[in-house]
């Protein structure tokens, strides 16, 4: 599959953003979706992944609570909205699929075998 990533920007704190990550090809519904981010100098990290049906979105510690993940298997796009953003959730934003419905949890970048080009998201103080 092929990942698209759209949306983010520039930001003020406090504000919201959602973030689009389009996937061609017929079998988006046979992928779990995740969303990574990588800030200068640092290594990409996990922040959250959604089940191939929408079902028990997993996040990590850091954006628990502000950002959530949902998708659209019949538009085949997986969303972040990124709510009460701060200045640390700048980065590169990167949208990934692993070819799994089996219902678990996968945090390392190793996981996912396809990504997205990435989404520049820059939160201002």
């Amino acid at each position: 599959v092929q990942l698209q990533a759209s949306g983010g920007g520039l930001v003020q704190a406090g504000d919201s953003t959602r973030l689009s990550c389009v996937a061609s090809g017929r079998s988006f519904s046979s992928y779990m979706m995740a969303w990574f981010r990588q800030a200068p100098g640092k290594e990409r990290e996990f922040v959250g992944q959604i089940q191939w049906n929408g079902n028990w979105p997993h996040y990590a510690d850091s954006v628990k609570g502000r950002f959530t993940i949902s998708r659209d298997n019949a538009k085949n796009t997986v969303y972040l909205q990124m709510n009460s953003l701060k200045p640390e959730d700048t980065g590169v934003y990167y949208c990934a699929a692993r070819a799994d419905r089996g219902g678990g949890y996968y945090r390392y970048s190793t996981d996912y075998g396809s990504w997205g080009q990435g989404t520049q998201v820059t939160v201002s103080s």
